[in-house]
């Protein structure tokens, strides 16, 4: 990467790794140790040979540009002008700022600091405007490291930042101010800037009062729009709170203990995959050794179901996301054996062909013959649907009819049309998505443009959900416009160009209607992890956005939102002590410690080694509302009965309402378990319960359930089993 490249990145502090190489792989050959016949060490020896490379080939996590910089600017003569000097200073501190080598860039980017002030008027104010806030961002990662990861406590990184969260250590973020006020100064206009000074000074306890009066964001500003308890992370009390760089989450019963699990991955091509076993004592105990996943590295993202229909739960790990070209590393299906210990079967199921960067997938039954297939949504490459038949997959794209060679960042299957066949919708970054109408004879119609739903173009993560109750499945689409400056400019009623996100809301007929703005989902977001529950147990699903990009700066509050009785949303993050500002990707909503509610748990970390963070989990002070979670078991169907609908009629505050669920793990980054936890409100029995299970189109009826209670219904059976 040429210095030119690099400083034009810095100066329109753009993304630069969206367009970046990363470690090249290629599809194991039948020679040597790649050959072997052994599915899960051919995988290992893959991973291994991608993580030897990364020191030397990876842009993001490698030391390689940052030795091609130092060494241009050792060459550097004496007599060379300050703009170029200046040029390479800037670089090189910001490829230790990426690295994790904060301290260096600090010093580096000091030097370039004084040299701006002894050049004076002979430097390019825009180069200058780039020097203070990259030495600003620099300070203010070191404030982070002293003050959220090594003193790590409830309050810390929660916006806004008060409480246990204000900085013990100051320096980091005294110097921030310094330079951000400086450049603000020079312009005022510099939203970014504006926005961190008044994060900076929060991290002080200065803020409002000591923000120039010109540059604070009111607090009124950051205001949640309805009351809400409060929930605190406990992470560290469990040993859950793992440092990483971005990754997936799941949190399900892997062992089949009955008690919730939770496997963690980082894109680091060099990471270890993480399996945490619940031992039910309100403690984890990390188990990755002992569940045969020593040695696999990496991972965007995860999606889990029982492929095999053997009555456990699977992993497929995603890999290469965001490095296009340079991203195609294989991704591992690990099959469990039922006690929470891992074979990688890749090769030996016909998914290890060929690779292609991607960080997401999602399964469906899409062909009714009762077991799982596969879509894969890749980047810049064909994305890819597959069949399966006898636990082998198949490639069926082609004669499926779907061609999709965009940057699809979420996929998710639903039968919006209701007639019993998953249709399948992707979400593409710089482009119109697609609806793929399941023609129920292998064939898919795309209908995104006929129906209205092919926006956001620039889209991340999605799903599919009933989130007014109306038994009809509505489709979330978010926008991800990457810029700190559009958080600014949404807190201070500035109009900007990014896009909002959609809320499509199904009429079950195959119809929807865009009714974002009219559910108050009007708050700009740039969410990679997403997902959905019901924090209070009312009936209504609530949704969590994990929030960010690459760059450093985009350090902003991660969102929830309140489901006001499908009537709208309500923005809750501040209130309930959400909107923590490192950058969420997996989310999971899931009753972590059996107590009856949902807790939410988010895998954190950004992009580059410098902006590693420790995972996340929020305990849910609870609701006092009735809730039931139900395990469903295919026989006919596939085992972990992913389409199945769930209706629960109940009767409440003398009225009758019904709410519906679909058995999936929600939203396309992060995983939820797969038995479904449904709250209830005051009802305190369900009068009717019925499961509709799509490919035989039978529907299973229960009458007079009792509530607060797991249990597990098998296809066909005549009665409930309680569980626990």
């Amino acid at each position: 990467m040429s210095t030119v490249r690099t400083l034009c990145g810095l100066l329109a502090l753009a993304v630069a790794s969206c367009g970046c190489r990363g470690g090249q792989s290629h599809p194991a050959s039948e020679d040597g140790a790649a050959g072997r016949n052994d599915s899960h060490q051919r995988m290992l020896d893959l991973l291994d040979d991608i993580k030897q490379r990364v020191p030397e080939e990876n842009t993001e996590l490698g030391v390689a540009h940052l030795k091609e910089a130092e060494s241009e600017y050792a060459a550097l003569s004496q007599n060379a002008l300050p703009q170029r000097r200046l040029q390479l200073m800037l670089v090189t501190g910001n490829h230790y700022l990426r690295l994790g080598r904060t301290q260096e860039a600090v010093s580096r980017l000091t030097d370039a600091y004084d040299l701006l002030r002894q050049s004076g008027t002979a430097v390019d104010p825009q180069l200058r405007e780039v020097v203070l806030f990259k030495l600003a961002l620099a300070h203010l990662r070191s404030a982070e490291n002293e003050n959220c990861i090594r003193c790590c406590n409830k309050d810390s990184c929660v916006f806004p930042i008060q409480g246990e969260g204000v900085h013990e250590n100051r320096e980091g973020s005294e110097q921030a101010v310094v330079y951000l006020k400086q450049l603000l100064d020079a312009n005022p206009d510099h939203l970014p800037a504006r926005w961190l000074l008044n994060v900076a000074s929060m991290t002080l306890n200065q803020y409002p009062d000591e923000v120039p009066a010109r540059f604070v964001i009111p607090p009124q500003e950051f205001e949640s729009e309805e009351p809400f308890p409060r929930f605190y992370n406990i992470a560290p009390k469990l040993g859950l709170d793992t440092i990483s760089l971005a990754g997936g989450a799941i949190v399900d019963d892997f062992d089949g203990d009955g008690w919730l699990d939770v496997v963690v991955s980082t894109w680091d091509p060099a990471g270890q995959l993480r399996y945490f076993r619940n031992a039910g004592d309100g403690k984890f105990d990390e188990q990755t050794d002992e569940a045969g996943l020593t040695g696999i590295y990496g991972g965007l993202n995860m999606v889990h179901a029982d492929y095999d229909n053997d009555g456990d739960y699977d992993i497929l790990v995603l890999r290469g996301g965001w490095l296009l070209s340079g991203g195609p590393f294989p991704n591992s299906l690990l099959q469990n054996d039922g006690r929470g210990r891992f074979r990688d079967v890749t090769f030996d199921v016909g998914l290890g062909d060929r690779h292609f960067p991607t960080q997401t997938a999602a399964w469906a039954d899409y062909d009714n013959d009762g077991d799982l297939d596969l879509f894969v949504g890749n980047e810049r490459a064909r994305s890819q649907l597959f069949r399966q038949e006898d636990g082998i997959f198949t490639d069926a794209t082609q004669e499926a009819g779907i061609h999709n060679v965009q940057i699809a960042k979420g996929v998710v299957w639903g039968d919006y049309d209701g007639d019993r066949f998953p249709d399948l919708y992707i979400s593409n970054m710089s482009g119109s998505n697609r609806l793929y109408h399941n023609n129920r004879d292998g064939t898919f119609t795309d209908v995104a443009s006929q129906l209205g739903v092919t926006g956001p173009r620039m889209s991340f993560p999605v799903w599919f959900w009933d989130f007014n109750n109306d038994g009809a499945l509505d489709l979330f689409v978010s926008s991800y416009w990457m810029g700190v400056q559009y958080v600014a400019a949404d807190y201070l009623g500035i109009r900007s160009p990014a896009e909002p996100l959609c809320l499509y809301q199904g009429d079950g007929a195959g119809g929807f209607r865009e009714t974002a703005a009219e559910m108050n989902l009007t708050r700009f977001a740039q969410p990679m992890g997403c997902n959905f529950g019901d924090l209070d147990n009312d009936g209504w699903l609530d949704f969590y956005l994990g929030t960010g990009y690459t760059e450093y700066e985009g350090l902003m509050p991660n969102l929830m939102f309140h489901n006001q009785e499908g009537r709208r949303f309500a923005d809750v993050t501040t209130a309930g002590g959400f909107g923590h500002l490192q950058k969420g990707h997996g989310v999971a909503f899931a009753d972590i410690d059996h107590d009856g509610d949902q807790d939410v748990f988010a895998e954190m970390g950004g992009w580059f080694p410098g902006d590693a963070f420790s995972n996340i989990l929020f305990e849910n002070p609870g609701f006092d509302n009735h809730w039931i979670e139900i395990k469903l078991v295919g026989r006919e169907s596939n085992a972990c009965a992913i389409g199945v609908r769930i209706r629960a009629d109940i009767e409440e505050n003398g009225g009758e309402r019904s709410i519906y669920r679909w058995v999936n793990s929600g939203g396309s980054f992060g995983g939820n378990p797969l038995r479904q936890h449904i709250g209830l409100g005051d009802a305190e029995r369900i009068s009717q319960l019925e499961i509709h299970w799509p490919m035989t189109g039978v529907t299973q009826e229960f009458r007079d359930v009792p509530v607060d209670r797991r249990v597990e219904i098998v296809e066909g059976a005549d009665a409930i089993r309680e569980l626990d």
